[in-house]
């Protein structure tokens, strides 16, 4: 069956890694060392993901177990970087996702997402308008690797899983959907990308994405 639809991962697929700039400010507000603030931060990423706390309260929460006391000035300030951390981009990704419209094929976002991040990229980026789909765990208290947010996903988009060609960064998210019957990436480079479309045949549904372009320096 002919491919109809593309759901893309929006963290470190459809944006870059995350901006060090507001890693860094992170650290100072807290003190925290990075080992100890990652260990923290991805304790209770999931629940926030699901809704089950906003950004101000997986932040308080991460305050009160690191031990800290911070004024509600400062929380409100590391859940303003914690969103600047998550909106950057990757251009060569956002465009290939311009040859797959152009292509015809409908597409969705399909993200593991907070309240407060979601607010600044709503914000940040107009081109989100430009996929047909948008689906954010928080709202639906649904967060991958459940299988009710891709089938949310997939009836938003009208198609069926074996239509449906699915990407993103994490094994365990990528497992599920292919459980579910769709064609799968595990997301790393463009260039890899490019190479598995190849390699699967793929390339005669699904438009190459061109190579991200070499710094110069």
């Amino acid at each position: 069956m002919a491919l109809r639809a593309v759901i893309f991962d929006y963290g470190m697929v459809l944006t870059g890694l995350p901006d060090p700039a507001a890693f860094e400010a992170i650290l100072q507000i807290t003190g925290l060392s990075a080992a100890r603030l990652n260990s923290l931060y991805w304790a209770d990423r999931h629940a926030y993901d699901e809704g089950k706390v906003t950004g101000l309260g997986f932040w308080q929460k991460l305050a009160a177990e690191a031990g800290l006391s911070l004024s509600p000035a400062a929380i409100e300030e590391l859940n303003d970087w914690d969103a600047r951390m998550w909106t950057t981009v990757n251009p060569a990704m956002l465009a290939w996702h311009e040859q797959v419209k152009q292509r015809g094929l409908r597409t969705a976002i399909l993200s593991n997402m907070g309240d407060n991040v979601h607010a600044r990229m709503e914000r940040e980026f107009n081109w989100l308008g430009r996929f047909d789909a948008l689906v954010w765990s928080y709202q639906l208290r649904l967060a991958k690797p459940d299988p009710a947010i891709y089938r949310y996903a997939l009836e938003k988009l009208g198609t069926r899983p074996e239509e449906t060609f699915f990407i993103d960064d994490k094994q365990v998210n990528v497992d599920a959907a292919l459980a579910m019957g769709m064609q799968c990436h595990l997301f790393t480079t463009i260039e890899r990308l490019r190479d598995e479309l190849m390699a699967e045949g793929l390339d005669a549904e699904l438009p190459l994405p061109e190579p991200a372009p070499v710094s110069q320096t």
